[in-house]
Parts: structure tokens; C-alpha cells; sequence
């Protein structure tokens, strides 16, 4: 079997909102929650954020997230893994995160959870918020150096001191947190592989036993986009990049932190377990603006506004949008898409038992013109990237959903 059952168009989307009903009874693997706050808006970023908010506009927020995940109480969901992403969560007051934090505790069973991550800016960790948040069932932190070079972070509208990062882990490993993650970027506009190598080698000093380190992608509409559009500053050379990249997975595999995602690196055991619920085609449900759910073949968002959010969930309504309807043909292109970004591939048996369909056959084309240009390997038990495969990977990984 080829590839043609998959050359379907894309699935229509639904009209704004969500019924609950229509949603099978399955379980969800991960909860994500949305905190939109920032003090000030990076140059690289596209995530919904929001700054110059009120206290009371952020005490507000939290009544609505716990009103939203209400809406859920009924199907009695046990997540295993939380992430609170933004945004900048750590920005939310301390009394108001613990609000939020304790209240999620009565609206969904969490007695499963064996990871709850939350994003802290390492320029506004305090150690009393750190110890509130251990306190309070968080066992994970991730903090966004993105580099050590202050012009660097100037360049991406970084709003931190170098120095601020290992302050913060060292506050963080005081209030007793042992699972922390440092997230870096390289590509930075006048950055090259020395430069780069030295933000590497802090975050190494650090001594973290998981780092992400991202390749600079220049979002539409984000300034820095702009920036590159209007000739204000030149792009890293993509060979440069490619450098880069296999110079951090080489150093870092040296270390015992593997490459376990395209760009992600951990030591045995500390992999980011929400986001392999992602990479896995799991179930997640998402809460706050923006955020992004799937149940067994039904995936939306919510409304990416913090005002319409707020008056659909003051409304009593799922504040969705982008709701889809995925057919197990499309399903099985994405989860193609996705295993491959892991080190392991697509595993026959994992995908087998997710979908109900042998990726060999599914996929039998690509897989053999893939595996003839060298860009992927396949052996008895799963089909992954090769060396070469991993410099053009979005271009192998959109061969699966032709």
C-alpha cells in the first residue's frame, strides 16, 4: 500500500466552538495551561503574550482558567504530565499562582502526575516563589537563557542579565528542584560557531540534565522577521546553522545528554515527558488563550485573545476554534511527522498500535525513495533519520503527509 490514501485533502474546519459530547471517551496523557503575561514582548517570539497587564487582570485570568477546566470536570480526566507554558507563568503573582496551582487539584485528578513543568524567567525567580511552587506539586523547571552573550540577547529583545540563569537554578535547586531544563538558541543574527560554542559550554557549567536548543526561526509578523525583511541585519549562513547543530548533538552526546528530539537533549530518564505525550500523538487538554488540544482524532485551539477567551469562558463555553475532525488516514501522516522528529523514529510497533496501520506499507514509496537518497534508515524494528536527513528534516517529515 502507497502513500495515496493519504493525498486527501486537508480536514474541513468546524464552525467556532465545541460541543463536549461530540469527544469519545478517551483519557488525556498531558494538561497544558497558558499563561499569556509577559513584561515585555521578544523579538523572535510568536506565541500569544500579552504585556502591561493589571494585578487584577491576571486575578481574573486565574478565575477563568479554573472556570474553564470546570467545563472538563465531568469526563474525570488523570493527566500524567502538566506544563505551564507562555508567555512568562512565573510572571503571575505568587498568591495568585498558588491559587491556580491548588484549585487544579479539584478540578481534574492529578494524583497520576509524575512531571509538572513550569516556565520561569530566570530575571524574575525569587527563591520564595520557587519553594511555593515545589510546595505545590511542581517538580520541573525551565528556564529560557537563549544565550549568555549580552549582545546576543539584545539582538532578541531579551530582557535578562547573562548571569541571571545560573542564579536562578541555583534558587531553584534550593527549594529543592532536581529536574531543570535551560533553553538555548542558536542562528542568532551575528552569531558564529565560537559564539555559539560558549553559550553551549555555560549552559553545560550549569549542569542541567536537560537542554533544548532551538535553531532561530524567523516567525511572520515578529519584529525580528521584519527586521530581516527590511535588510536591518544578515540571516546566519544555513551551512553555518547546519554546523551548529551537529556541533551541539556531537558535544552534548559526549556529556551523556543524547539527542532524544530534533532539538532536545537529556541525560537517560530526564526527557521532557509532556512533550513526548505531543511527539507521541497523545491526548492533551489544553486551557487558557492559545493553547492547543487533541482527543483521539479531535484537535482545536482555544481563542488566541485574551478578551474573546475570557467572555467565551465567562459565557459557559469551550472557547474553541480550529476545530478539526481528523480522518485515520491524516492522523497517520501526522504521527509520522512527529515520531520522526524523535531519535527513535517511527517504531513499527508504537505506530501499529496507535494507528492500526503498518508504517512499511502505509508509507512503502517514500520509504524506499527516502532510504535511496540516504536521508533515512530503517531497520527491523523503526525508521529514523540519518545524518544527512537530519539537515532537511520539515522537507522528509512532509513526504508522510504528501
Amino acid at each position: 500500500m502507497g502513500l495515496s490514501i493519504l493525498q486527501s485533502a486537508p480536514p474541513a474546519l468546524q464552525p467556532p466552538g465545541l460541543d463536549p459530547s461530540v469527544l469519545p471517551e478517551a483519557g488525556i496523557e498531558g494538561l497544558y495551561v497558558h499563561v499569556p503575561f509577559c513584561f515585555h514582548k521578544c523579538h523572535y517570539c510568536d506565541f500569544y503574550s500579552i504585556t502591561r497587564q493589571t494585578d487584577e487582570r491576571m486575578a481574573r485570568f486565574v478565575d477563568l482558567v479554573l472556570a474553564e477546566a470546570a467545563q472538563w470536570e465531568s469526563r474525570k480526566w488523570r493527566p500524567r504530565t502538566v506544563f505551564f507554558g507562555g508567555g512568562t507563568p512565573s510572571l503571575l503573582p505568587l498568591l495568585q499562582m498558588r491559587r491556580l496551582l491548588e484549585a487544579l487539584h479539584e478540578r481534574f485528578d492529578l494524583s497520576a502526575v509524575d512531571e509538572w513543568t513550569v516556565e520561569v524567567n530566570p530575571a524574575t525567580a525569587t527563591l520564595e516563589y520557587c519553594q511555593m511552587l515545589r510546595g505545590t506539586g511542581v517538580n520541573r523547571l525551565s528556564f529560557g537563557a537563549q544565550s549568555f552573550a549580552p549582545a546576543e540577547l539584545k539582538t532578541l529583545e531579551r530582557h535578562h542579565d547573562p548571569a541571571d540563569v545560573p542564579r536562578s537554578i541555583e534558587l531553584a535547586r534550593s527549594a529543592g528542584f532536581v529536574r531543570l531544563n535551560v533553553d538555548l538558541i542558536y542562528g542568532i543574527p551575528g552569531q558564529d560557531l565560537p559564539s555559539w560554542d560558549a553559550s553551549l559550554s555555560a549552559a553545560i557549567e550549569i549542569g542541567t540534565s536537560h537542554l533544548s536548543c532551538y535553531g532561530l526561526t524567523y516567525e511572520p509578523n515578529t519584529p525580528m522577521a521584519v527586521k530581516k525583511r527590511l535588510g536591518q541585519f544578515q540571516a546566519v549562513d544555513e551551512d553555518v546553522e547546519l554546523r551548529m547543530l551537529h556541533h551541539t548533538r556531537e558535544r552534548l552526546a559526549a556529556l551523556g545528554l543524547q539527542a532524544y528530539e530534533i532539538s532536545n537533549y537529556a541525560a537517560p530518564g530526564e526527557e521532557c515527558r509532556h512533550n513526548l505525550v505531543y511527539w507521541t500523538g497523545g491526548n492533551y487538554l489544553a486551557l487558557g488563550p492559545s493553547g492547543s488540544s487533541h482527543v483521539s482524532g479531535w484537535r482545536w485551539r482555544n481563542r488566541p485573545h485574551l478578551g474573546e477567551w475570557e467572555d467565551a469562558v465567562a459565557a459557559d463555553t469551550v472557547p474553541a476554534v480550529d476545530v478539526e475532525h481528523l480522518s485515520p488516514q491524516r492522523r497517520a501522516g501526522e504521527l509520522a511527522m512527529l515520531l520522526l522528529r524523535l531519535s527513535r523514529g517511527i517504531e513499527f510497533d508504537e505506530f501499529s498500535a496507535r494507528t492500526g496501520a503498518d508504517a512499511r506499507e502505509l508509507f512503502d514509496e517514500p520509504l524506499r525513495r527516502l532510504g535511496g537518497l540516504g536521508l533515512i534508515e530503517t531497520d527491523a524494528r523503526a525508521v529514523r533519520l540519518s545524518r544527512s536527513g537530519l539537515d532537511v528534516a520539515d522537507a522528509v517529515a512532509a513526504e508522510f503527509l504528501a
